[in-house]
């Protein structure tokens, strides 16, 4: 009569001296549940790293959640795993460990490698798969040439949930394979490159945005499987577009099924809460001097990249990691061994992940969203960086916010909060980013930042988004923004999408399209984003008319580009601008174009006369439109 849980393991001891020393970064093979078949039977595999559990067993529907049915074994080798098989369960079986602590208490934990989860509220695992018949063959052969630094990359950022519902079911989520059948032709359309998604890893809390994860390896189930979200996938890259995910290793929630003393103790969390407990979200940081948990959470950014052809990840809160003192008052945190606030462990995490990344995957990139002046963060880690391949260009994105909230009669006493970025802006790979944090709680939408009327507010905003769009760095934009979303964002019901049948949001939608096929067609605008070479102010300093004009260069001088933008609602006639080459200029984005709600203001002649201007030999006179930009381009 064979026993209820049959000892065998996937480990090798290789595998263990790797987990034990924080370098096995393929983990998802081995915990979790595993289909096996073994001996002419079908079972399930289970392991999970309980070190100091009392006793571990696997409890489900097939055995009444009986926790002294299926007990598991302790390996030998003080690695801490538990382990067994179970026959004559697959595919679809819900489960949990029950795990005995030492004190007596009888834990019922969430597998952390499960792969699906139940649909919240509920909290089981489910044995199941991630294999998939892949057919993106050619976009994941050539995806080097979409994720190059020197390429555009323009970034929609999107919740699932909320992008869309069914307009006759409101309450309803739609699955994975109704958002790809709406949003893979919408990108397409609206000519973005890539689209970033805020967190599908389970959450048992849907208005922590997907933030507070409780299933790592878990793709959300309510909006369907991993085949599904697979599918959604898929599809976006067959049609070009690559996927960014938002990645949380900085934080975990203290659900009761979760990570949260997981054994009984404080197991991937540190048990010092001046190091382990996150005061603004009220959650737990990551033990990142723990080998093993190092060991999972790189095996989790990588399974997202192995088993869902994921194209980057973008890391939270990664200023959190990097300070002891964030959000911490004197007395309230411990300073690293040499007396400084840099939280060391974490900064060597980081760093290992990067590597891990890049070594395994080198055509993908990592975004670090990280606030403050940390050196080097996009530096390679042979030279002191953290490595990350791009860092959101946060002061950028509140300065430029600021500055658009002002009336333009004082814009003049503002205007350095424009030109200021351009002092740092190559010394990381910045991304500019408009996203998901400045439209929510009291922020306002982007449209209700700006000043003015409704045709001044709209004006405004695409003066942002011309400037945005020729600034160096690469792009993001939350969605709605691209339409002139009304009302604050909502997590609990779709954006309002009727408002694009009305005149000033259909304008702004043609506009951001517009920016987005100029951006892809300009060489200018991406070949040196990242490079002082790639960027010269013409007029920095014209405060009293709140002009702005630089230049931004490509390879080839051939394809520059001249960009000038009036921050004020009053046309400018007869304005004067140096330009680099004699010659025709053409007019090649207008922001004042009246299929973009604009005002339609007539520019003028452009022929260059050989007029010392802006430090150029030759200059050309322009009317600037009322709140507007031109971009410019020499034709012969």
């Amino acid at each position: 009569m064979s026993k209820p849980v049959e000892v065998f393991s996937l480990f090798t001891d290789f595998d263990i001296s790797l987990f034990r020393s924080g370098k096995h970064y393929r983990l998802y093979e081995k915990f979790g549940s595993q289909t096996v078949f073994l001996n002419g039977r079908q079972g399930v595999y289970f392991a999970v790293w309980a070190p100091n559990a009392k006793k571990v067993s696997v409890v489900g529907n097939f055995n009444g959640w009986n926790p002294h049915s299926h007990e598991l074994f302790v390996r030998w080798d003080e690695s801490g795993i538990w382990e067994g098989v179970i026959f004559n369960i697959g595919i679809g079986e819900l489960y949990k460990y029950s795990i005995e602590t030492h004190q007596g208490d009888i834990l019922e934990k969430s597998d952390p490698f499960a792969l699906v989860m139940e649909v919240p509220p509920k909290t089981a695992s489910m044995v199941s798969t991630t294999w998939y018949q892949w057919k993106d063959e050619k976009w994941m052969r050539n995806r080097n040439e979409h994720n190059r630094l020197d390429r555009p990359i323009a970034v929609y950022e999107l919740h699932l949930g909320s992008w869309i519902r069914d307009p006759h079911e409101s309450e309803r989520l739609l699955t994975y394979r109704e958002i790809a059948e709406k949003l893979v032709p919408y990108v397409k359309s609206m000519g973005f490159t890539h689209v970033e998604l805020m967190p599908i890893m389970e959450h048992p809390y849907y208005p922590s945005w997907g933030y507070q994860i409780t299933g790592y390896f878990a793709a959300t189930s309510r909006y369907g499987t991993p085949q599904e979200l697979m599918y959604l996938i898929e599809q976006l890259h067959k049609q070009d577009i690559g996927v960014i995910l938002d990645w949380v290793p900085s934080h975990f929630p203290g659900d009761a099924h979760g990570l949260y003393r997981f054994d009984g103790s404080a197991l991937y969390e540190h048990e010092d809460m001046r190091k382990g407990f996150h005061p603004d979200w009220k959650s737990y940081i990551f033990n990142y001097g723990r080998n093993e948990v190092r060991s999972f959470l790189i095996s989790n950014a990588l399974f997202w990249l192995d088993r869902y052809h994921i194209d980057g990840l973008r890391v939270d809160a990664v200023a959190s990691m990097l300070y002891l003192d964030y959000s911490r008052n004197a007395g309230e945190w411990e300073p690293n061994e040499f007396g400084g606030r840099e939280n060391l462990e974490a900064v060597h995490f980081i760093k290992e992940f990067n590597e891990a990344v890049y070594v395994n995957y080198p055509d993908v990139q990592t975004i670090a969203e990280e606030s403050t002046s940390w050196p080097g963060v996009c530096k390679p880690t042979y030279d002191n960086g953290l490595g990350f391949g791009m860092k959101w260009m946060m002061g950028w994105m509140h300065d430029t916010l600021n500055y658009f909230k002002e009336d333009p009669i004082n814009r003049q006493y503002h205007h350095d909060k424009l030109t200021f970025s351009s002092v740092y802006a190559f010394h990381e790979h910045f991304m500019l980013p408009l996203s998901h944090d400045e439209v929510v709680y009291g922020k306002h939408s982007l449209i209700n930042k700006m000043a003015g009327d409704e045709w001044q507010k709209f004006a405004n905003l695409r003066a942002l988004y011309l400037y945005m769009y020729t600034f160096s760095g690469t792009k993001l934009m939350f969605m709605g923004g691209e339409f002139g979303q009304l009302g604050e964002w909502n997590v609990n019901q779709s954006l309002d999408w009727h408002l694009i049948s009305e005149a000033p949001h259909k304008g702004l939608m043609s506009y951001v399209k517009g920016l987005n096929t100029l951006y892809k067609n300009e060489p200018a605008l991406y070949e040196k984003a990242f490079s002082a070479e790639g960027f010269e102010w013409l007029e920095m300093g014209d405060t009293q008319q709140s002009i702005f004009a630089y230049i931004r260069k490509g390879h080839d001088k051939h394809n520059d580009v001249v960009v000038v933008i009036n921050m004020t609602p009053v046309v400018r006639e007869h304005y004067r601008l140096g330009v680099p080459s004699s010659g025709n200029w053409e007019v090649i984005f207008n922001s004042d174009e009246l299929n973009y709600y604009g005002s339609g203001v007539s520019v003028g002649n452009i022929k260059s006369e050989a007029k010392h201007w802006m430090n150029k030999d030759n200059s050309i006179t322009l009317t600037l439109p009322p709140l507007g930009g031109l971009v410019l381009k020499l034709t012969t």
